[in-house]
């Protein structure tokens, strides 16, 4: 057996038998008619500090069977330090485990910076895996690995914008085994822009698409990107007053056409870019109270706070975590999709305060799931599902008190489930 990997059954005794209570040995249903839920501890310690929304922690890849690769955050040498790295699971249930190499040879080591120092991963046409990770207005801290069997190094020298400040990169693998990247570029009190970026795997190059948001006075913060069989590109994206704020506002939407560069909104009629938020496609506009604020403790108007989009074909459908004049302190959950040139929208859980992780798959058979975490409870981790209109949610996995989640449908149609569990120190795997 390879030195680094091991079976989830080969945990420590006293993590073993905590796993083994909460799950047990055989996939189980949530409810009549609900999918199946199957759950693994993954064997490495995590760090605290593995926690955000905006990121793209999960990737999964069809060879003889479904790779699954998350990248997270393992304890530092201090308390208020980190060591990101990649498990990687086999088709048979193996774990590995890959540390990403700092130039000298060590496993790189970066400050905590709870919701910003996390890691976003992907794997490209060539097998590669390609990571960013720890960014907070930092110069690109870039991993890759030559080849689907080496070792994870520092690349950071071979992206485009040297020296510039990097937050929130989100990545994502195009049918053709491209990667696209976007990312908040700059440390601007002024300004701080959206940027796209592409991997060509092919040339297995970097290059700079567009600057995709950009306003006088306004920050960009990305939340995800998604490309369909087509190859268009799909961008989802915040709006904060600049420099920046734990409060953002009108929730936006951006397709790129790479054949051609030119950019669109949900209805297919042509923009120009950068958008600003007067130009840019919003799925969520301003409401009574709200108001660009830039405090980050103290606003207690209406906001936007963490969002996903998935693909049906190529029409995107959204995710979204929103506080309203009514809700008062609360984060509640909304699913928004494009309809007659607008976006509608429609509530999923109003029921009581969440935490910022938010996710969203579509399948074949018109089924939408929303993921989203309670603040509290025994059952934090939730789907909700939709019918004539009307959402009903389910536990995902009762018992297992995971605060964070991140969520990738695979090849086969499972929907894999990436949930941290911040307080104990552990990462879990879930497939349903």
């Amino acid at each position: 057996m390879h030195p680094l990997k091991s079976r989830a059954l080969l945990a420590p005794a006293a993590a073993l038998a905590a796993v083994l209570a909460l799950v047990p040995a055989a996939p189980r249903a949530e409810a009549a008619g609900t999918a199946a839920v199957s759950v693994e501890q993954v064997p490495y310690a995590m760090d605290s500090s593995n926690q955000a929304a905006w990121w793209t922690p999960a990737a999964t890849y069809k060879g003889r069977g479904q790779y699954t690769y998350f990248a997270f955050n393992e304890p530092g040498s201090t308390a208020a330090t980190h060591r990101p790295a990649i498990a990687r699971r086999d088709p048979d249930g193996v774990w590995s485990r890959l540390p990403l190499l700092a130039s000298d040879g060590q496993q790189a080591q970066f400050t905590d910076d709870n919701g910003h120092n996390q890691p976003s991963v992907a794997r490209d046409g060539s097998g590669r895996l390609h990571v960013f990770t720890s960014m907070h207005g930092d110069p690109w801290r870039y991993f890759r690995t030559d080849s689907p069997q080496s070792a994870v190094t520092d690349h950071s020298a071979e992206m485009p914008d040297q020296g510039q400040g990097i937050t929130y990169p989100v990545l994502t693998t195009a049918p053709n085994g491209d990667l696209y990247l976007a990312a908040r570029v700059g440390t601007g009190n002024d300004r701080r822009p959206g940027k796209l970026y592409r991997w060509n795997n092919a040339a297995a190059t970097w290059s700079v698409v567009a600057t995709f948001a950009s306003a006088q006075y306004r920050s960009v913060y990305p939340d995800d990107l998604a490309v369909d069989a087509a190859g268009n590109v799909h961008l989802l994206y915040e709006w904060s007053k600049a420099p920046s704020s734990a409060f953002r506002h009108k929730l936006s939407y951006l397709r790129l056409d790479p054949a051609t560069g030119h950019f669109t909104d949900s209805s297919g009629a042509a923009v120009t870019t950068p958008v600003t938020p007067d130009t840019s496609d919003v799925i969520q506009d301003l409401t009574s109270g709200e108001e660009w604020s830039a405090d980050n403790t103290g606003y207690t108007g209406a906001a936007v706070q963490s969002a996903k989009l998935t693909l049906d074909g190529s029409t995107p459908k959204v995710a979204y975590r929103y506080r309203s004049a009514a809700s008062g302190a609360e984060f509640h959950v909304y699913y928004g999709y494009p309809s007659n040139g607008g976006w509608l929208r429609q509530d999923v859980y109003t029921g009581g305060q969440t935490t910022a992780a938010i996710g969203i798959t579509w399948d074949a058979t018109d089924l939408k799931r929303v993921y989203y975490v309670k603040s509290s409870g025994t059952d934090r981790v939730f789907a909700a599902t939709e019918k004539n209109g009307g959402w009903t949610s389910a536990s995902v996995v009762p018992g297992l008190t995971a605060d964070r989640l991140a969520v990738r449908r695979d090849s086969d149609g499972n929907d894999v489930l990436y949930l941290p569990d911040t307080k104990s120190g552990t990462l879990y795997y879930a497939r349903r």
